[in-house]
């Protein structure tokens, strides 16, 4: 992937080395133990566990702000480099349809745990957006998670994840992440795969459209696509329960089968419009 030469906007918030919030990040080790075993054992959605874990409040705890700007780092340049492509991007599709795209309060970069407007973010959780604050909040360490213990490495396979939180923000923009939770909440347990499923999608878009709208600073090489593709794979629901617990729990499913993660990928990738990613009302998945 080409992104070394991509534009640097500076929406990053930069928390690293800061240390945790509170106590083992303000939840205390039962509610750390709750989040890990919801996440890697069920697969359960990082924002559902924390507001499991804090009666559906955010935990208000001190943090101290990080420096806002354009990292030094390389891990963070490419973090930057993605994140102003995304908006890049999505700015091109939202005037196109009429509209003005706003991007994320930043993505923050953190270690360990941090608070969040959804409570308090452990890493353990991997990346994840709030609607909140509008932000997405990354650890770094999660690359190794993603190529160590999901096989699923490269820099795409990394700007994948990026861009799949991106997506969300995306979704709260045009009403749809409201709409997915409405339906989980009214019981369509099938609410959170859809909302999962078209952040996928809307990854794909974005693939499909960064070199041309970044004039080629941030694009795609050959076998890229693959490396989405296996992201996409190894972060599927029954590929994460088959490693953790040797069985496949359909009924646990909250982010899509390895199938269905790769088919909406590559329905974002192959058609480059997001109206090709209306998972919400799909009738089949």
């Amino acid at each position: 992937m080409r992104w070394r030469d991509g534009r640097q906007s500076g929406n990053i918030e930069d928390r690293r080395g800061l240390g945790p919030v509170g106590a083992v990040g303000g939840l205390g080790l039962g509610g750390v133990v709750i989040i890990l075993i919801g996440v890697f054992v069920f697969g359960v959605d990082p924002q559902q566990m924390i507001g499991a874990v804090t009666d559906g409040a955010g935990v208000s705890q001190p943090q101290q702000a990080g420096k806002r700007g354009v990292t030094t780092d390389e891990g963070g340049q490419f973090v930057g480099a993605v994140e102003t492509s995304t908006t890049d991007v999505w700015s091109d599709i939202f005037r196109q349809s009429g509209s003005t795209y706003t991007p994320t309060n930043g993505v923050v970069l953190y270690d360990q745990a941090t608070s969040t407007g959804c409570g308090t973010g452990q890493a353990a959780m991997g990346p994840f957006y709030c609607p909140e604050d509008k932000k997405v909040y990354l650890d770094l360490a999660f690359w190794n998670e993603l190529e160590s213990r999901f096989g699923a490495a490269g820099d795409f396979a990394r700007a994948y994840v990026i861009a799949h939180e991106i997506g969300h923000h995306v979704q709260d923009l045009r009403g749809e992440l409201a709409a997915g939770q409405g339906a989980r909440a009214r019981g369509d347990g099938g609410g959170s795969v859809r909302v999962e499923l078209q952040a996928d999608c809307y990854a794909g878009v974005w693939a499909a459209r960064t070199g041309a709208v970044t004039q080629g600073r941030v694009a795609l090489e050959a076998g890229d696509i693959e490396e989405g593709l296996q992201a996409a794979s190894a972060v599927g629901d029954d590929t994460i329960q088959r490693q953790t617990q040797g069985r496949v729990v359909p009924d646990a499913f909250t982010h899509g089968t390895a199938a269905q993660r790769m088919r909406w990928f590559k329905r974002g990738y192959d058609s480059g419009d997001p109206a090709q990613c209306d998972t919400i009302r799909a009738p089949a998945l």
